[in-house]
């Protein structure tokens, strides 16, 4: 369990966890809306089973050896650890029990998903003595996509908006981001609920609520009920529209768990023992060599191991990896007879004039720090004819496909309507998101999506941005028309004769520097532009 001090754990509590459960658009490879909200009721099922004694027929069908513990399926052991109130009558309840019903190949290609991680987490959860329900959590917030990321910039099965995995100890850089970590996103969201449920006096029902809106959010609502002298349970508040379906999505599908066959849902039958094991690797190892270490395929490693982003565990750790249970011995033998030095691929490079540590490390597919690191450089300072040895991926970036630089190029690749045309835009220092999307007349989020961004993400210059535009250019012509350029002002200058020199419109060249149409300009100002090279003067 990672503990935070006090101060920061409140203010992690204040704050909302996902910014758009319902609105929750995964735009990574094998991503899944959640279900809307429906607001045509149906008649609940009657008579509903929590006691963990209903055996639906899939489910014997399956008979799986017993694990140790007496259970054979993974989701008798979640009815019997199941202790909220499912008797709910609310219509919001009906209503999402009427669309997961209605929608059986959901529910199988979810709880594909999810075969990999539930005996885990319930586990985690029963350790801590906390509703069995909570293992659906992830259902609801991700369909148990591991690599779902929101327009809010939720991230992972439990969706860990940035600040608020930070708060839980989940670290984010280049090579690691660890609220997709399957086992440091589900410590920090356990922690998170509890804290959480202290704080409503073991209320779940406004813990959930809080854990998607923000405490503070939920206890505004109850004080507003407390002066009009309402109810302050979850049922009565007035809460954002998301956040009002949040807790009746989650126990419709214990509802679902609890009687399958009462709502037509065949349940794929889930072993309940361990699906993976943790294993000690104690340094950066290559994912391609791991896996043919461990006899599976890679993109198996990565759907356990959805933290890392690269071809390689980050340098720093965590040296942890997580591998199929039944492949765990023969990577360990494997792993203890690898030499230090191929645990990833070298490369011997010699500078060249122009280099500098970042384009070497874009090259390369590393960071400058990995370089300094093994080169003992200190400082930005290289020189033209030093040799440099640079770890760097032993295979064909396709070889990694679930990076997320592989991700993201699947994404734009197939974002793209019939008919539309891709041009590629490097980025450049400065830009944002705002800046390109006006420049080539499209929306934000629509710039965002097809290139698997949040509106909010910061941008890092070289990376390549796909637009997707109606017009169309000959086959011949190049993709990438539109560059930034910078302009300094001169005396006599006007933004009506920059406009007509770079063929841009007055309105853009303000909207792209933040001024009035009707500003004056000074000489020396810095303007930046987005320059249709064809066109330009």
């Amino acid at each position: 369990m990672h503990y935070v001090p006090l101060l920061c754990l409140l203010s992690a509590m204040s704050l909302p966890l996902l910014a758009g459960c319902e609105s929750l658009q995964p735009r990574e490879v094998s991503t899944e809306s959640n279900p809307p909200a429906i607001t045509r009721a149906v008649r609940m099922d009657a008579n509903v089973r929590t006691d963990g004694a209903l055996k639906p027929e899939a489910e014997e069908e399956a008979n799986p050896e017993t694990a140790s513990d007496g259970y054979g399926n993974v989701w008798q052991r979640l009815r019997d650890s199941f202790q909220l109130d499912l008797e709910s009558k609310d219509k919001r309840v009906r209503s999402q029990l009427a669309w997961y019903s209605r929608n059986q190949s959901y529910m199988d290609r979810t709880a594909e998903r999810a075969r990999r991680y539930l005996p885990y987490i319930i586990r985690e959860i029963e350790k801590r003595d906390m509703p069995g329900e909570l293992a659906l959590l992830p259902l609801v917030e991700s369909a148990y996509d591991p690599f779902a990321y929101s327009h809010g910039r939720a991230s992972g099965i439990w969706q860990f908006i940035p600040a608020t995995g930070r708060a839980f100890g989940m670290k984010q850089n280049w090579w690691y981001d660890g609220r997709r970590d399957i086992i440091s996103a589900t410590q920090g969201a356990l922690s998170y609920l509890d804290e959480l449920a202290s704080r409503f006096d073991g209320d779940y029902e406004l813990a959930l609520a809080s854990y998607n809106a923000g405490a503070g959010r939920v206890l505004r609502a109850m004080r507003r009920n407390e002066r009009q002298g309402k109810p302050t349970d979850y049922w009565s508040l007035n809460l954002p529209a998301e956040t009002r379906h949040y807790v009746p999505k989650l126990i419709a599908l214990a509802r679902i768990v609890a009687d399958p066959q009462a709502h037509g849902i065949r349940l794929e039958p889930i072993p309940d023992d361990p699906y993976f094991e943790v294993v000690d690797i104690g340094g950066q190892l290559d994912l391609a060599q791991a896996a043919k270490m461990a006899g599976v395929d890679v993109n198996e490693i990565y759907r356990l191991n959805p933290g890392f982003n690269r071809w390689a565990t980050p340098p720093d750790g965590p040296h942890r990896l997580l591998v199929p249970s039944d492949s765990a011995q023969q990577f360990r033998q494997a792993l203890t007879s690898l030499p230090d030095g191929q645990r990833v691929s070298w490369r011997n490079y010699t500078v060249q004039s122009g280099d500098t540590l970042i384009s070497i490390a874009r090259s390369f597919n590393t960071t400058p720090d990995v370089i300094r690191q093994h080169n003992d450089i200190s400082g930005h300072t290289i020189r033209s004819g030093e040799r440099l040895l640079i770890p760097a991926a032993g295979n064909d970036s396709n070889a990694y496909a679930l990076s997320e630089s592989n991700r993201r190029a699947a994404r734009q690749a197939s974002a793209g309507g019939e008919g539309q045309n891709r041009i590629d835009y490097r980025i450049n220092p400065g830009d944002t998101l705002w800046d390109i999307a006006s420049a080539h007349g499209v929306s934000v989020s629509k710039l965002a999506s097809w290139n698997n961004l949040a509106p909010g993400d910061t941008l890092r210059p070289g990376d390549t941005l796909a637009i997707w535009t109606d017009e169309q250019q000959p086959r011949n012509e190049r993709r990438e028309m539109v560059r930034r350029v910078g302009y300094t002002v001169r005396s006599g200058d006007s933004l009506r004769y920059i406009a007509n020199r770079f063929n841009v419109g007055v309105s853009q060249i303000a909207q792209w520097n933040n001024i009035n149409t009707q500003d004056y300009l000074q000489p020396g100002q810095q303007l930046k532009l987005y320059v249709d090279i064809r066109n330009a003067h």
